[in-house]
């Protein structure tokens, strides 16, 4: 899918991990201010593929993406161990007060990140593209081990070691931030929140419940905004 309306051939090229989430397109936005945007979705057998597929097609319309290329990585759902892609794993639901993330839960899906950098740096290298855009958060998060800063300067070396272009730069933006400054962040730079999805259950309504609209709804609160997208349950 290829969006024509604001590409700028005299930019520099950049490769977005787009998922549909509330991070992903503030890390698009991001991207999108200095670079010619190529952006990656992946359904990898996630319960709500479609939904977020759908959110990735939008978002990346709106942000003047210059193409969208979507991709099936089946090996999740055979694989199994996630209540992301396991239907016969309950997805939890989030403490009412408590903080998230003291522990890895269900619904990591094992090393995914991993294998969407390595499709994110091998299009960066077919299409000449320095930088390739990924919105893992550490803080304020579920607590997944693909999302620490150490794992991105790990997969650094890896580019350095094993690429043809070594001088591939994975970018991180919103790492080291919490949540309501990424929602703030994403207000400033225009981040369509309305097009976003972040739910683990829900495709229509957002359940309220899981730990990513928890984690989601708590960042608006903190923002002092209100969330655009509509919730079966609406508790932070």
């Amino acid at each position: 899918m290829i969006f024509q309306s604001k590409a700028i051939p005299s930019l520099p090229r950049a490769v977005v991990c787009l998922s549909g989430g509330m991070d992903s397109a503030v890390c698009a936005a991001f991207a999108a201010r200095e670079f010619e945007t190529y952006a990656l979705h992946f359904s990898y057998g996630q319960r709500t593929e479609q939904r977020e597929l759908a959110s990735a097609r939008a978002i990346a319309k709106t942000l003047g993406i210059r193409k969208l290329l979507p991709l099936r990585v089946d090996i999740f759902r055979q694989i199994g161990g996630s209540a992301l892609t396991d239907v016969s794993i309950a997805i939890p639901v989030a403490p009412a007060v408590e903080a998230i993330g003291a522990a890895i839960p269900v619904t990591y899906v094992p090393f995914r990140n991993a294998h969407f950098l390595a499709a994110a740096v091998s299009w960066a290298e077919v299409l000449g593209a320095k930088k390739v855009f990924i919105g893992a958060v550490e803080q304020d998060s579920s607590g997944y081990p693909d999302c620490r800063p150490a794992y991105y300067q790990a997969f650094q070396q890896l580019i350095r070691t094993g690429a043809r272009d070594a001088d591939i730069e994975v970018v991180t933006p919103l790492i080291a931030l919490k949540k309501s400054e990424i929602v703030r962040r994403g207000l400033e730079l225009g981040a369509p929140f309305h097009q976003t999805w972040s739910c683990y259950a829900g495709e229509v309504e957002a359940c309220g419940v899981c730990e990513s609209c928890a984690l989601r709804l708590r960042a608006f609160a903190g923002a002092g905004a209100t969330d655009p997208i509509p919730y079966a349950c609406n508790r932070p």
